[in-house]
C-alpha cells in the first residue's frame, strides 16, 4: 500500500541533527518511507491521510520494561527494592500462570501503544506469551526469558531457564519478519551463579545473540557483590565473559568511575530508568558522565510495577528535568539527547537499524502527536515542546512498518474489550478482587 501524510509537522533526522518540517509531506511504500518534504511528492497513492495539526516523529522505543507487570501495578509501592522485589513481588509472581502472563503483556501493549511506543525490550517469564501478544498486535519487541540461578550446586547446564532461553532463541528469533527478536538475558548479579553466568555468557556469543541485564541498580546491590566477591557487579559481570556479547545493562545507578570505563571498553550500552529510580529511591545514575564518555544510553519505563505506567513520554521530561536539579546545571541534558536516547539509541541498542528516525529508506515506524492542545501552544522548539511538555495522552496514531496499529483511541490489531475482560480476570485469579 502507498500512503501519503499530508500537511503535517515532521521531525526528521538528518546527518547531524534533527530538521523541523512546519507543514510536509510524508511518503510510505510498504513499509518503509520514501519520501519527506515540504512538497506534495509526485505519483500515485492508494490513501492521501490529511495530518493537519499533527506532529510526526519516529516511533518510541522502550529499552527496558517487564511488561506482564502491568497486573502488579501498584504492589509494593513505598518499599526499597530488595523488600519490594523479595517480599511482594516474587510471591505473586509464583501463583502467576501463562494466562496471566498473557493478559498481562496484552494490557501493556495497549497502553503503549496508546502512547507512542513501537518497539520495547522485555524481560519475563514465559516469553512465548509475550511474543504471541506482540505479534497479534504488529508491534515490535525484542523479548527475553531472565536466567536465574539460586542453586550453587546445579549444573549450569541443567538450570531449565538456560535451556528454555535457548529453545525460544532457535525457535522464534527472527519471527514476523524480523519484528520479533529474542535476546539473552540474566537478571542480575545478586540472582545468579557465577558459574550459570560464565556458561550463559559463552552460549550467547555462540549463538551471536545480544545479552540483557540488570547492574548495580541500588546501593546494596552494588556493595554486597564487592563484599562477596570483591569486585563491583560491572567487573563480576566482566570476569564472567558476559560483555563479549553486545549487552545492553538496565539501571546502571552506582556504577562507578571505573565501571563506566569498563562498559566503554566493551561496548555495553545503558539503559536509563528514571521514573523506577525515583520510585525505589535507588539513586541518581550518572547518564551525563556516560554520554559525555560516548556510552550508547537508551530510556526505559521498567515494569508498571515499579513505575506505574508505561509512559515514555513521563520517562523523557524526567530524564530531562532532574539531572539539572539534581547537578544544579540546566544544560546537562538537551532535550534532542533525551529525544535521541528514547529513539534512535533505543533502536541500536535492540539492534534495529532501520528504524528509529524518519528518513527516506528507513522503516515507517512512527508516531503522530495531536498539537490542538492548549499545553503544547505555541510551538516554537518542537524539542523541547516533546521533552517538557507534551503527554503519552496526546499521540493520536502510531504505526509500525507501515501499518496503523492505534489511531484516536481505536486499536485495530487487538480487541481492547478482549483485553480488558482478561486483564480483570488475572486479576480476580490473584487477587480476589
Amino acid at each position: 500500500m502507498r500512503r501519503l501524510l499530508s500537511n503535517c509537522g515532521i521531525l526528521s533526522d538528518g546527518d547531524t541533527e534533527y530538521r523541523y518540517i512546519k507543514k510536509g509531506y510524508l511518503a510510505i511504500d510498504g513499509d518503509t518511507i520514501t519520501y519527506i518534504g515540504e512538497s506534495k511528492p509526485d505519483g500515485e497513492f492508494d490513501q492521501i491521510k490529511d495530518m493537519t495539526g499533527k506532529l510526526l516523529i519516529p516511533g518510541l522505543v522502550n529499552t527496558h520494561t517487564h511488561s506482564p507487570m502491568c497486573l502488579l501495578r501498584g504492589i509494593g509501592s513505598d518499599l526499597p527494592l530488595q523488600n519490594w522485589l523479595f517480599d511482594k513481588v516474587f510471591p505473586i509472581e509464583d501463583r502467576m500462570t501463562k494466562e496471566d502472563i498473557l493478559a498481562g503483556s496484552q494490557l501493556a501493549i495497549l497502553e503503549m501503544l496508546a502512547c507512542g511506543t513501537t518497539s520495547f525490550s522485555d524481560m519475563y517469564m514465559e516469553p512465548e506469551m509475550t511474543v504471541g501478544a506482540v505479534s497479534k498486535a504488529g508491534m515490535k519487541a525484542n523479548i527475553c526469558r531472565p536466567v536465574q540461578e539460586f542453586d550453587g550446586d546445579e549444573r549450569p547446564q541443567d538450570n531449565y531457564r538456560v535451556k528454555e532461553s535457548l529453545e525460544l532463541f532457535d525457535k522464534l528469533n527472527g519471527a514476523d519478519n524480523d519484528r520479533i527478536r529474542v535476546d539473552f538475558c540474566i537478571h542480575a548479579e545478586y540472582t545468579c551463579t557465577e558459574a550459570v553466568a560464565r556458561y550463559y555468557g559463552q552460549l550467547c556469543r555462540e549463538h551471536g545473540g545480544n545479552m540483557h541485564i540488570h547492574l548495580s541498580e541500588t546501593q546494596k546491590e552494588h556493595q554486597e557483590c564487592i563484599e562477596k566477591y570483591g569486585k563491583t557487579p560491572a567487573k563480576w559481570f566482566a570476569d564472567a565473559g558476559v560483555f563479549e556479547s553486545r549487552t545492553m545493562a538496565a539501571h546502571c545507578v552506582w556504577v562507578t568511575r571505573d565501571d563506566m570505563e569498563l562498559l566503554k571498553e566493551k561496548g555495553v550500552s545503558v539503559i536509563h530508568n528514571p521514573t523506577s529510580n525515583m520510585k525505589l529511591g535507588s539513586g541518581f545514575a550518572h547518564v551525563q558522565e556516560m554520554m559525555d564518555m560516548g556510552i550508547l544510553l537508551g530510556l526505559g519505563t521498567d515494569g508498571a510495577a515499579s513505575n506505574n505506567n508505561l509512559n515514555m513520554f513521563e520517562e523523557m521530561h524526567l530524564a530531562s528535568i532532574l539531572h539539572n536539579g539534581y547537578t544544579g546545571d540546566p544544560t546537562i541534558m538537551r532535550p534532542a539527547d533525551v529525544f535521541r536516547m528514547a529513539t534512535l539509541n533505543g533502536a541500536k541498542i535492540q539492534g534495529r537499524v532501520n528504524t528509529g528516525k524518519l528518513q527516506v529508506g528507513m522503516r515507517a515506524d512512527i508516531a503522530a502527536i495531536n498539537l490542538d492542545a492548549p499545553h503544547l501552544y505555541p510551538a516554537l522548539d518542537v524539542l523541547a515542546l516533546i521533552c517538557y511538555s507534551a503527554q503519552g495522552s496526546d499521540v493520536c496514531m502510531t504505526m509500525v512498518d507501515g501499518q496503523i496499529l492505534y489511531e484516536n483511541g481505536e486499536y485495530f490489531t487487538i480487541d481492547r474489550e478482549q483485553v480488558m475482560a482478561e486483564a480483570k480476570a488475572a486479576v480476580k485469579r490473584l487477587y480476589g478482587i
